[in-house]
């Protein structure tokens, strides 16, 4: 049985990752690639579960990957805790924190960019403008730098699970992507390092958009149509208080294609702002 060190190894730089990731095939292992930016939670820590479940090795990535923010996004005061998220891999089993700084992941001279194409350009790529070429392009710098057997993602963010599962294939990076339920609190706000943001009023609001979804899902059941499910939606989140609603989205769940009907699997997808906090949150269509 394999034993799992106490204190968590970090590798700061891609050839201290790569050297122990090596040693690890060389011994036969299987690996697991955990992607994060930290302030991690326990959607994170299922992560990596998941990971260890599948793998014999899991690493855990924190870097907080300036290229996906915009220009008047959080980057500045997007939350970080190096020391508490280590803790947390330790307990959880993780064999290896990979910690590495911008100009680790930016060197001098850096002008690559991977452009998810236009799948990376509705939804949140809409409201984001080259958010998604900046998660494409670091998350394909981070399989090439520990090249894993496994990478696994949380399906909260299902666009950018979808597009991360394009690119693989288009690229042809040799791993298997791998999406994990998206972790809730106990009244269904999703797990997500952005929900610090909220005050008390907001989190009381929060679940709305949960259960907004919830009962989309449940008139999707019913066989009502996908433009006045998503406008019912729209209309509710409203009504629960929230700001304003950037989308509510029926989608094929492959492509995120717009379903006009509900003739196969879907995905509704929805992102409202409480105050100055985005939230996002995403089910499952069947069809009825």
């Amino acid at each position: 049985m394999m034993t799992r060190p106490t204190d968590l190894a970090v590798a700061t730089s891609v050839l201290a990752l790569r050297r122990a990731v090596e040693s690890w095939r060389r011994a036969g292992e299987r690996v697991a690639l955990v992607p994060t930016m930290g302030a991690l939670h326990a959607g994170h820590l299922t992560l990596v579960e998941h990971g260890r479940a599948a793998a014999d090795r899991v690493v855990a990535s924190v870097f907080v990957n300036p290229t996906q923010f915009g220009a008047n996004e959080d980057l500045s005061r997007y939350p970080r805790d190096a020391a508490g998220d280590k803790a947390k891999l330790a307990g959880a089993g993780c064999d290896l924190l990979f910690m590495p700084s911008v100009a680790e992941m930016y060197p001098d001279g850096f002008s690559t960019r991977i452009d998810p194409g236009p799948l990376g350009a509705v939804l949140e790529g809409q409201f984001r403008p080259g958010h998604f070429a900046g998660v494409a392009t670091v998350v394909a710098k981070l399989l090439l730098q520990a090249r894993p057997d496994i990478a696994c993602f949380g399906e909260k963010d299902y666009q950018q699970l979808q597009i991360i599962r394009r690119i693989v294939r288009d690229l042809d990076i040799p791993v298997a992507i791998e999406g994990v339920p998206t972790v809730r609190e106990p009244d269904g706000l999703a797990l997500s390092s952005r929900n610090a943001y909220l005050d008390p009023a907001e989190r009381h609001i929060a679940p709305a958009l949960h259960r907004v979804l919830r009962e989309a899902v449940s008139r999707a059941a019913q066989g009502e149509k996908p433009g006045e499910i998503a406008a019912g939606a729209n209309a509710a989140l409203l009504q629960a208080a929230f700001a304003k609603v950037d989308y509510v989205a029926i989608c094929a769940a492959d492509s995120l294609a717009p379903l006009e009907r509900l003739d196969r699997n879907g995905r509704i997808l929805a992102a409202a702002w409480l105050g100055k906090t985005r939230l996002i949150d995403n089910l499952p269509l069947d069809p009825p």
